[in-house]
């Protein structure tokens, strides 16, 4: 397996985790019985301040995850890996598990560089598959 393929194989996992650490607050804050529900309604509570946080945290990685596996594919499809890519997936993938605390803590104006940094990262590997 070539690294952006490691990398990206780990960003999955991290998703999970993150997908993790957000339910378990939302479902203690909002109730199994609204979380379990088809949500047709807004709920009765709110989600604290971090839980509603990991929750955009974790929707802004599923969005990122979107370009990045792109990048991988197109890497590794087109047999451009290179010590370029690979670094450049390992810097999204660092990126993103520093983006988590992040966002949850609101380190301003840290969160949105460390977003940058990743996605920069993801950028970079498109552009070294095209050279």
């Amino acid at each position: 397996m070539t690294p952006e393929l490691t990398a990206l194989a780990l960003a999955g996992l991290l998703q999970a985790v993150q997908f993790a650490t957000f339910a378990v607050p939302a479902n203690r804050e909002l109730g199994v019985g609204y979380t379990s529900s088809a949500r047709d309604v807004p709920p009765s509570r709110s989600m604290s301040r971090v839980t509603a946080r990991l929750q955009r945290a974790m929707n802004n990685h599923f969005e990122g995850l979107i370009l990045f596996t792109l990048a991988v594919v197109v890497v590794t499809l087109g047999q451009q890996s290179s010590p370029v890519t690979q670094t450049a997936a390992w810097i999204y993938l660092g990126a993103r598990i520093l983006y988590v605390p992040a966002y949850a803590l609101g380190w301003r104006p840290w969160r949105s560089a460390i977003w940058g940094i990743g996605f920069f990262a993801t950028l970079t590997m498109i552009v070294a598959s095209l050279i």
